[in-house]
């Protein structure tokens, strides 16, 4: 879409040329032609232009941003902190693949793809990462049992950041 400050300086720029008279843009559906005044019509001849025939598709209205203060390492549980004894096994982290908003359920009326105590192998669905509104499915990748579900449903995540705590077979 266009903004209008955008608009207004090209606007200036075709009016400070002598060799450009008309400039068409065309982006994301949307079309944008200024031209200049011919001297007719700049002493008050009008003439009359075809109406607009391009589909008209209004951008999404962004959501208000929310503002996350960084977590500190400590705010880790001493389970990720600490490495795990050869007894227990060890410990795989699933991280999140990309930056976005941690859901730990496909809708909020069905229940958790996993919680704490759930064995899970491979291509088991642990959770969807929401990034630019796509959905995505975060397998486990490996196989064993959830110790620890480290983030929060609805929490927005970093690259890389440890989602799941997982006692490897």
């Amino acid at each position: 879409m266009f903004k209008l400050s955008e608009i207004k300086e090209l606007i200036q720029l075709l009016d400070q040329t002598s060799s450009v008279h008309e400039l068409e843009i065309e982006s994301e559906g949307m079309k944008l032609a200024i031209r200049k005044p011919d001297r007719t019509e700049a002493e008050g001849t009008v003439i009359q232009a075809a109406p607009y025939t391009y589909p008209f598709t209004p951008a999404p209205q962004p959501q208000s941003p929310q503002i996350v203060a960084p977590q500190a390492v400590s705010e880790v549980p001493a389970a990720a902190q600490q490495p795990a004894s050869s007894a227990e096994g060890a410990l795989h982290k699933i991280v999140s693949p990309m930056v976005g908003t941690f859901y730990s359920a496909a809708s909020p009326e069905t229940p958790s793809f996993v919680n704490v105590g759930d064995r899970v192998n491979e291509k088991s669905t642990v959770c969807i990462i929401e990034a630019m509104k796509l959905m995505n499915e975060l397998e486990a990748e490996v196989k064993g049992e959830i110790v620890s579900v480290l983030v929060e449903n609805g929490q927005l995540v970093e690259y890389g950041q440890p989602l799941f705590l997982v006692r490897a077979e």
